[in-house]
Protein backbone atom coordinates (compact mmCIF):
# COMPACT_ATOMS: atom_id res chain seq x y z
CA UNK A 1 0.00 0.00 0.00
CA UNK A 2 2.78 2.50 1.03
CA UNK A 3 3.76 1.52 -2.69
CA UNK A 4 0.44 2.60 -4.14
CA UNK A 5 0.15 5.77 -2.22
CA UNK A 6 3.87 7.14 -3.62
CA UNK A 7 2.97 5.97 -7.20
CA UNK A 8 -0.46 7.68 -6.83
CA UNK A 9 1.16 10.79 -5.30
CA UNK A 10 3.54 11.25 -7.85
CA UNK A 11 0.48 11.22 -10.48
CA UNK A 12 -1.14 13.96 -8.26
CA UNK A 13 2.40 16.32 -7.92
CA UNK A 14 1.97 16.61 -11.50
CA UNK A 15 -1.69 17.16 -12.00
CA UNK A 16 -1.07 19.90 -9.05
CA UNK A 17 1.50 20.97 -10.71
CA UNK A 18 -0.54 22.01 -13.78
CA UNK A 19 -3.21 23.15 -12.01
CA UNK A 20 -0.84 25.15 -9.67
CA UNK A 21 0.83 26.63 -12.95
CA UNK A 22 -2.31 27.65 -14.43
CA UNK A 23 -3.67 28.87 -11.81
CA UNK A 24 -0.44 30.96 -11.22
CA UNK A 25 -0.59 32.07 -14.76
CA UNK A 26 -4.42 33.27 -14.37
CA UNK A 27 -3.36 35.37 -11.23
CA UNK A 28 -0.77 37.02 -12.84
CA UNK A 29 -3.07 37.56 -15.56
CA UNK A 30 -5.57 38.61 -13.21
CA UNK A 31 -2.89 40.96 -11.25
CA UNK A 32 -1.66 42.75 -14.92
CA UNK A 33 -5.06 43.74 -15.70
CA UNK A 34 -6.81 44.74 -12.48
CA UNK A 35 -3.82 45.81 -10.04
CA UNK A 36 -0.79 46.15 -12.21
CA UNK A 37 -2.14 49.02 -14.60
CA UNK A 38 -3.33 50.83 -12.14
CA UNK A 39 -0.44 51.04 -9.92
CA UNK A 40 1.82 51.58 -12.92
CA UNK A 41 -0.99 54.33 -13.80
CA UNK A 42 -0.62 55.73 -10.49
CA UNK A 43 3.16 55.59 -10.04
CA UNK A 44 3.55 57.59 -14.20
CA UNK A 45 1.19 59.81 -12.69
CA UNK A 46 3.15 60.61 -9.44
CA UNK A 47 6.45 61.18 -11.72
CA UNK A 48 4.67 63.43 -13.86
CA UNK A 49 3.45 65.22 -10.80
CA UNK A 50 7.35 65.40 -8.98
CA UNK A 51 8.27 66.39 -12.06
CA UNK A 52 6.30 69.10 -12.86
CA UNK A 53 6.77 70.50 -9.26
CA UNK A 54 10.21 70.02 -9.55
CA UNK A 55 9.55 72.21 -13.26
CA UNK A 56 7.83 74.76 -11.24
CA UNK A 57 10.43 75.21 -8.59
CA UNK A 58 13.26 75.33 -10.81
CA UNK A 59 10.90 77.98 -12.71
CA UNK A 60 10.18 79.78 -9.54
CA UNK A 61 13.79 79.65 -8.47
CA UNK A 62 14.86 81.24 -11.72
CA UNK A 63 11.77 84.11 -11.40
CA UNK A 64 13.62 84.86 -7.55
CA UNK A 65 16.70 85.15 -9.48
CA UNK A 66 15.26 87.32 -12.09
CA UNK A 67 13.39 89.52 -9.07
CA UNK A 68 16.55 89.62 -6.98
CA UNK A 69 18.72 90.83 -10.49
CA UNK A 70 16.11 93.57 -10.99
CA UNK A 71 16.37 94.90 -8.09
CA UNK A 72 19.81 94.64 -7.33
CA UNK A 73 20.33 96.97 -10.60
CA UNK A 74 17.35 99.35 -9.31
CA UNK A 75 19.23 99.72 -6.26
CA UNK A 76 22.49 100.17 -8.11
CA UNK A 77 20.42 103.20 -10.38
CA UNK A 78 18.81 104.66 -6.98
CA UNK A 79 22.38 104.94 -5.41
CA UNK A 80 23.54 106.72 -9.30
CA UNK A 81 20.63 108.38 -9.08
CA UNK A 82 20.96 110.08 -5.30
CA UNK A 83 24.47 110.39 -6.16
CA UNK A 84 23.56 112.62 -9.35
CA UNK A 85 21.04 114.67 -7.11
CA UNK A 86 23.68 115.47 -4.72
CA UNK A 87 26.04 116.42 -7.13
CA UNK A 88 23.39 118.59 -8.83
CA UNK A 89 22.83 120.09 -5.68
CA UNK A 90 26.26 120.87 -4.58
CA UNK A 91 27.08 122.70 -8.65
CA UNK A 92 24.03 124.22 -7.73
CA UNK A 93 24.99 125.99 -4.58
CA UNK A 94 28.49 126.60 -5.93
CA UNK A 95 26.82 128.57 -8.97
CA UNK A 96 24.73 130.59 -6.42
CA UNK A 97 27.66 131.08 -4.17
CA UNK A 98 29.46 132.73 -7.52
CA UNK A 99 26.36 134.83 -8.40
CA UNK A 100 25.86 135.75 -4.87
CA UNK A 101 29.49 136.58 -4.74
CA UNK A 102 29.69 138.61 -7.97
CA UNK A 103 26.63 140.63 -6.98
CA UNK A 104 28.03 141.39 -3.42
CA UNK A 105 31.29 143.04 -5.45
CA UNK A 106 28.87 144.37 -8.35
CA UNK A 107 26.97 146.10 -5.07
CA UNK A 108 30.52 146.88 -3.35
CA UNK A 109 31.79 148.53 -6.28
CA UNK A 110 28.56 150.68 -7.41
CA UNK A 111 28.33 152.07 -3.12
CA UNK A 112 31.99 152.43 -3.78
CA UNK A 113 31.70 154.34 -6.94
CA UNK A 114 28.24 156.52 -5.01
CA UNK A 115 30.66 157.17 -2.16
CA UNK A 116 33.65 158.50 -4.51
CA UNK A 117 31.03 160.73 -6.28
CA UNK A 118 29.64 161.71 -3.54
CA UNK A 119 33.03 162.65 -1.79
CA UNK A 120 33.59 164.80 -5.06
CA UNK A 121 30.92 166.52 -5.24
CA UNK A 122 30.84 167.16 -1.12
CA UNK A 123 34.65 168.52 -2.19
CA UNK A 124 33.26 171.13 -5.19
CA UNK A 125 30.24 171.88 -3.08
CA UNK A 126 32.87 172.93 -0.20
CA UNK A 127 35.50 174.38 -3.31
CA UNK A 128 32.45 176.52 -4.25
CA UNK A 129 31.65 177.55 -0.67
CA UNK A 130 34.87 178.26 0.31
CA UNK A 131 34.88 180.38 -3.15
CA UNK A 132 32.07 182.40 -2.27
CA UNK A 133 33.38 182.86 1.53
CA UNK A 134 36.62 183.81 -0.06
CA UNK A 135 34.73 186.47 -2.39
CA UNK A 136 32.84 188.07 0.27
CA UNK A 137 36.45 188.46 2.90
CA UNK A 138 38.26 189.28 -0.01
CA UNK A 139 35.66 192.01 -0.90
CA UNK A 140 35.42 193.34 3.10
CA UNK A 141 39.14 193.14 3.21
CA UNK A 142 39.56 195.24 -0.22
CA UNK A 143 36.73 197.53 0.40
CA UNK A 144 38.38 198.53 3.98
CA UNK A 145 41.60 198.50 2.57
CA UNK A 146 41.15 200.75 -0.18
CA UNK A 147 38.19 202.58 1.30
CA UNK A 148 35.87 202.66 -1.29
CA UNK A 149 33.44 200.73 -2.71
CA UNK A 150 33.87 198.96 -6.18
CA UNK A 151 30.83 198.51 -8.54
CA UNK A 152 29.57 194.52 -8.20
CA UNK A 153 30.55 193.95 -11.49
CA UNK A 154 34.24 194.75 -10.89
CA UNK A 155 34.27 193.29 -7.39
CA UNK A 156 33.42 189.96 -8.95
CA UNK A 157 35.67 189.78 -11.52
CA UNK A 158 38.36 190.66 -8.84
CA UNK A 159 37.17 187.51 -6.74
CA UNK A 160 37.00 185.22 -9.98
CA UNK A 161 41.09 186.20 -11.33
CA UNK A 162 41.69 186.07 -7.66
CA UNK A 163 40.07 182.23 -7.13
CA UNK A 164 41.62 181.30 -10.12
CA UNK A 165 45.04 181.94 -9.28
CA UNK A 166 44.59 180.60 -6.28
CA UNK A 167 43.28 177.29 -7.26
CA UNK A 168 46.15 177.14 -9.80
CA UNK A 169 48.77 177.95 -7.33
CA UNK A 170 47.16 175.08 -5.42
CA UNK A 171 47.20 172.48 -8.11
CA UNK A 172 50.49 173.03 -8.93
CA UNK A 173 51.76 172.89 -5.41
Amino acid sequence: MAGILVLGAGKLALGDMLFILISFILLTLAVKHYAWGPITKMMDERSNKITSDLDYADSERASAEKLKKEREEALKNSRAEAIEIVNKAKDNGDEQKKSIVASAHSEAESVRQKAKSDAEKAKQDAMNDAQNDIANLSLEIASKVISKELNADDQKSLIDSYIKELTVNNGNK
